[in-house]
């Protein structure tokens, strides 16, 4: 409660729109349920967000290609990004998981 009443009083520094901006996000003239209950939802959706636009930028990078600022033709030395980068990322992913999870059921304290 306090934290979102001390972060959201940050944005009041705005100039022209601060307080305006703080009773928006607030909902109201002071932080109570309706704000925690937003604060809640974005804190859930927006790491999907998150993953639904790395996956967008992944798509449009694997059908563009990367930056190419000289122009040249670099087809040559090209490798495809499946299998070799997925499952690169997906063995540190499944190690990051491990870890975590050996040390969560391991040694909960």
């Amino acid at each position: 409660f306090w934290g979102a009443t001390v972060i959201t009083n940050l944005l009041s520094a705005v100039p022209y729109v601060g307080n305006t901006l703080v009773q928006w996000i607030w909902g109201g003239f002071s932080v109570d349920n309706a704000t925690l209950t937003r604060f809640f939802a974005f804190h859930f959706l927006f790491p999907f967000v998150i993953a639904g636009a790395t996956l967008l930028h992944l798509l449009f990078l694997h059908q563009t290609g990367s930056n190419n600022p000289l122009g040249l033709n670099s087809d040559v030395d090209k490798i495809s990004f499946h299998p070799y980068f997925s499952y690169k990322d997906l063995l540190g992913f499944a190690i990051v998981l491990i870890g975590l999870a050996s040390l969560a059921l391991f040694s909960p304290n």
